[in-house]
């Protein structure tokens, strides 16, 4: 167990660099130049220049390179053009909202797909099957903008029962208060995700369903329903998790979405509103800590395996 998760956090840490390259290359590369951007169109070139030299745009780009990791390593990712303040407060400041979304998100997900997926296994070519696969198919093709604005008109709009714009942060009123803020937005994006979760939860535990083990399981006399939990599903978690891990980077995806439609001041809509302001240093760190965040679940998912499933060596 050691020495696999030290492989894998060499591997982790592969990634992660290969990662932090690509998003430093994405401000150097990118049509324009940062300094001109950050004087102004009134700018003289020598405010430039000595923007450029403050910035050290005018070093070797390996030299940037490494000045740029040594300072993210320290936490340093540098200072927001548009809202004048260091960007790991700007991320820190807008973080809240999207870690509360995406945790009412995945809970709401796993209590609806993995039963849904189980149902469907249980009642494979009934109607019951058929339902949740025609279901799965409809909520994996709408985009999670087009649900939001539907569920605005009709659940906001029309029925009145919930907010449909903002975010109430915790400490400031109830939870329920905050929760409500929450429930829209995490709506649309459990069909999206739902949909994909049942499909492969189904399609396992059919798998599962045909195994010896399970018809041994039913010889001995247990119910109906530990034989599907603790026997299907249990032998099904492996390819289960690795889908829902697949699925952070739909999560991730659609939180920039979802948040622009319901303006929930979180990571999305401030990457939303980055790009349209041209502010590169909160593009790169957004970047970065969503590409940390994928590759750290993806690091505890492969560690997971050998408690799923004893069987699997690396």
């Amino acid at each position: 167990m050691l020495m696999l998760t030290l492989r894998r956090l060499l591997g982790t840490a592969t990634v992660f660099l290969l990662v932090a390259v690509l998003v430093f290359l994405m401000l150097r590369l990118a049509p324009g130049d940062p300094a001109v951007l950050l004087v102004g169109d009134h700018g003289t070139p020598e405010d430039v220049a000595q923007v450029r030299a403050y910035l050290k745009l005018d070093e070797p780009l390996p030299t940037q390179f490494l000045v740029w990791l040594g300072n993210v390593l320290q936490g340093d990712l540098g200072r927001s053009f548009y809202h004048h303040q260091p960007v790991s407060q700007v991320l820190l400041d807008r973080v809240g909202p999207t870690f509360a979304l995406a945790m009412v998100t995945l809970l709401l997900t796993v209590c609806v797909a993995i039963p849904l997926g189980v149902l469907a296994a249980w009642r494979h070519g009934t109607w019951l099957d058929r339902s949740v696969l025609g279901l799965s198919v409809l909520g994996f093709s709408l985009p999670s903008f087009v649900l939001g604005y539907l569920l605005i008109w009709l659940v906001g709009l029309k029925a009145g029962l919930l907010p449909t714009q903002g975010y109430e942060r915790l400490g400031t009123g109830s939870p329920w208060t905050t929760l409500r803020y929450l429930i829209l937005p995490a709506v649309t994006l459990t069909i999206v995700y739902t949909a994909l979760i049942a499909r492969v939860t189904r399609a396992t535990v059919s798998e599962a369903l045909t195994e010896d083990y399970v018809r041994t399981a039913r010889s001995k006399g247990l119910t109906e329903l530990r034989v599907l939990f603790r026997h299907a599903l249990a032998n099904s978690a492996v390819p289960i998790v690795t889908v829902v891990a697949i699925g952070i980077g739909m999560l991730i995806s659609g939180v920039v979405v979802t948040e622009t439609v319901y303006a929930i001041p979180g990571l999305g809509l401030l990457t939303v509103d980055a790009v349209q302001a041209r502010d590169y240093p909160v593009i790169q760190g957004v970047t970065l800590f969503f590409s940390a965040v994928y590759v750290l679940v993806n690091l505890l998912v492969d560690i997971s395996y050998v408690l799923f499933d004893p069987r699997i060596r690396y």
